[in-house]
């Protein structure tokens, strides 16, 4: 894979491309051990060496990150009054400018996926896709079998809408209930008016799971990490419909 010397630098942060030829033209830059300050030169990531002040550029095409998202954060790239989750990352990571994949509710905590790869973005979000997202709840009130089977059947919610079926799992039932959720789709707080459509009330909602892709319960809530060779390849070649 070869591409423009100007485009890599811009693609790993070194600044805009008007801003990379002016690095380029100081001769800081090297392809090989050679300087390099022609902005079209092609160069192939993969075989030759580039380096910034003697530092290697170490390439990426695409980032991918996975956050345990917390509570009171809006899943947005930006917001001049509300913190998003961009502002949670290191400047190191800010500057390939990922974006969430999706969106969770302000107070909803978990699995969020941050990336620059627009097409598995648009894999992931689309709903011809049919990928199912977990959830973890906590419901105000005794979850029953009725409600399982209801949620089978798809929810009809307070707009007269009627969700695809859903998978209910009871992992604990009294006056407070502990759920498991699975959903295809995602409309506007749509677990929640699940629950509120049948009588009760979600009290606490984390996202646990996204299509093959489980939260690492080893992330504190607000720490995130890159996603390993293995789980890009599972999210790739995750098909379902």
């Amino acid at each position: 894979m070869s591409l423009r010397i100007d485009k890599l630098l811009a693609n790993m942060g070194y600044g805009t491309r008007k801003e990379v030829k002016k690095l380029l033209k100081s001769g800081v830059v090297k392809v090989d051990d050679v300087i390099v300050k022609d902005p079209k030169m092609q160069v192939n990531p993969d075989e030759q060496v580039v380096t910034v002040w003697g530092e290697e550029v170490q390439y990426k095409e695409f980032i991918y990150l996975m956050m345990n998202k917390p509570p009171g954060v809006i899943s947005a790239t930006e917001d001049v009054v509300q913190e998003t989750v961009i502002d949670l990352l290191e400047e190191e990571d800010k500057i390939f400018a990922p974006f969430p994949v999706g969106r969770l509710d302000k107070d909803t905590e978990g699995l969020l996926l941050l990336t620059t790869d627009g097409q598995l973005a648009h894999q992931l979000l689309s709903p011809k896709k049919h990928v199912p997202k977990t959830y973890f709840a906590v419901i105000d009130g005794e979850v029953t079998e009725a409600d399982v089977a209801a949620f089978r059947q798809g929810i009809v919610l307070d707009d007269g809408y009627k969700t695809k079926p859903a998978e209910l799992v009871i992992l604990k039932s009294g006056i407070r209930s502990d759920v498991e959720v699975t959903i295809t789709e995602g409309k506007f707080h749509q677990v929640k008016r699940m629950f509120q459509a049948v009588g009760k009330r979600v009290v606490y909602l984390k996202r646990i799971q996204m299509g093959p892709l489980s939260l690492d319960e080893s992330l504190a809530l607000g720490e995130y990490r890159e996603l390993t060779d293995e789980e890009v390849a599972l999210l790739k070649s995750f098909q379902q419909t």
